[in-house]
């Protein structure tokens, strides 16, 4: 049967292998790109296009399959590896291939910020795959910026769900990255942040130490409680970062309400992820000489794209803006999981050094 995505151009298998045709149709092999959040661990299986910079739109998924929280810093690292061989598995069977069909796999995993990280997390891959797969760990800020390059190492990302970093690469392939250290290290641009920011200030008002606020009436009919002291409870019975940052909705509606202590926790969010891009930005030289040179930066996260009237990444965009009117703020066509797909493609097909 002819590979129908194919418009007659994929090659055949290098010589050596098997080239016989899939049970999914496709006769070149498969890749797996993974995002691993500190929410949520995303797996899509995709065919193997192998000429670098032309992928068919949309790109075909094969299998996806979701799992949980990855990053081994909140989750632990059996939890966390359970994780990704569940996803990995599940997304291989939706694709009707099999192990040996695949050529790499790509993870793009929260909380990998050391070679180490990555060594540990390659090694519980690689254990899973025949000796000819291609495995690539990265942070899952590069292939976040990678869905919205169409997997291309330039420019900046900025990543703000539960959690948030900003990550970027010049043409020289030098990196550089600010935040993304978690929220007990002043995060606060991120889902997290804003929600712990708003459970302070419903404690700082029922307390007397601050004005009162519309966030406690919200909140609080928003979980279920009755009293601000049973706000305690609530959050240290599980303080896991993603149900913290579930809260982010109840501010934002209490901004536009006009609340003036939820506005000014959303302002100071989107100050604080807009200079986490100035500052990637200036380390790279982006911006050029006269900081006007034309660079992207890829916007993906729930709090960046929550498409409410108090929108934190219009309000983002135009701080970005200020400090450089060249950026091109993108939202990505595809998810981080695809984006790490295609960077395992040009990581295969162009050799890219990336130990």
């Amino acid at each position: 049967m002819r590979n129908p995505h194919s418009n007659g151009y994929l090659p055949k298998l290098e010589e050596g292998r098997e080239a016989t045709e899939e049970n999914n149709g496709y006769g070149d092999g498969v890749i797996l790109g993974l995002d691993g959040g500190a929410t949520s661990t995303v797996c899509v299986c995709v065919p193997f296009f192998p000429y670098g910079d032309r992928f068919p739109e949309p790109i075909p998924i094969l299998g996806r399959a979701v799992a949980g929280c990855t990053n081994r810093n909140s989750v632990g690292e059996t939890a966390a590896k359970d994780s990704l061989e569940q996803v990995i598995s599940e997304a291989l069977v939706q694709s009707g291939s099999d192990k040996s069909h695949v050529r790499g796999v790509c993870l793009g995993v929260s909380g990998v910020n050391h070679p180490s990280d990555q060594e540990m997390i390659q090694n519980w891959i690689s254990d899973m795959f025949p000796s000819h797969v291609k495995v690539y760990v990265q942070n899952d800020a590069i292939v976040a910026l990678a869905s919205g390059t169409m997997g291309k190492l330039h420019g900046c990302v900025l990543i703000a769900g539960t959690g948030c970093i900003a990550y970027g690469f010049d043409e020289d392939g030098r990196e550089a990255r600010a935040s993304g250290a978690g929220p007990i290290l002043g995060d606060w641009g991120s889902g997290y942040g804003i929600s712990a920011q708003a459970l302070t200030a419903v404690i700082r008002a029922h307390d007397g130490r601050g004005p009162e606020t519309l966030l406690t009436s919200t909140i609080l009919k928003a979980l279920g409680l009755s009293s601000p002291d049973e706000l305690i409870g609530w959050t240290y019975a599980d303080p896991s970062w993603a149900r913290i940052a579930a809260l982010v909705p109840q501010v934002v509606s209490c901004a536009e309400a006009g609340d003036e202590i939820s506005d000014k926790i959303l302002v100071d969010a989107a100050d604080d992820l807009a200079l986490s891009v100035k500052a990637v930005v200036q380390r790279l030289g982006l911006c050029g000489e006269d900081g006007t040179a034309s660079f992207p930066v890829v916007m993906v996260g729930g709090v960046l794209n929550a498409n409410m009237k108090w929108d934190i990444g219009k309000e983002v965009s135009k701080r970005i803006n200020r400090y450089f009117p060249g950026a091109q703020t993108i939202i990505p066509k595809v998810e981080p999981a695809v984006g790490a797909a295609l960077l395992a493609m040009n990581f295969l097909t162009v050799k890219i050094d990336v130990s």
